[in-house]
């Protein structure tokens, strides 16, 4: 992005691209680039639907809406290509943690399917006392679960049913 076009825009739109740059994006964790991901996509909504409006309301006396920008991109374009930009490095550092994320959950899910504990702390059943009586107890099915377990056992006694009756 150039110097003219970075200082075309307003002060908080500085701001806001300015927050988009490599080093501020590492600083922040999966929740902040959300947040900024949000505010970087309602700002280029915001220029990309003002530089439409601009262009369709050329029509009329350019005869197109292509050739109206002929003597070159104006402000509103130019402003949607720096959030364009900007909402594309926000997305690709969101991605890149969103997929560290997915790896981290399912390393954590992989060892507790292994019987595995992440520090080395002992497990319940296994001699250690745990202080929640309610963690040893069964809970109790939902309805929908109960719903879920008589609806299947219907229908296998349904099946034994048929094939008994050959």
């Amino acid at each position: 992005m150039n110097k003219a076009t970075f200082h075309s825009l307003t002060a908080v739109e500085q701001q806001l691209i300015l927050e988009t740059e490599a080093p501020r994006l590492h600083d922040l964790d999966e929740d902040g680039l959300i947040a900024l991901h949000d505010r970087v996509r309602k700002a280029r909504s915001k220029a990309v639907s003002q530089y439409r409006r601009g262009a369709s309301a050329r029509v009329q006396e350019k005869g197109a809406r292509g050739k109206q920008r002929v003597g070159g991109p104006n402000r509103d374009a130019l402003k949607a290509e720096v959030f364009e930009d900007a909402l594309a490095r926000v997305s690709a550092r969101l991605a890149k943690l969103a997929r560290q994320s997915a790896t981290a959950l399912k390393q954590e899910r992989l060892a507790a399917a292994r019987g595995e504990t992440p520090s080395g702390a002992p497990r319940p059943g296994k001699g250690a006392v745990t202080g929640d009586p309610s963690a040893t107890r069964a809970r109790k099915p939902t309805p929908v679960e109960k719903k879920t377990q008589a609806s299947t056992k219907s229908a296998g006694r349904r099946q034994q049913a048929s094939r008994d009756a050959r």
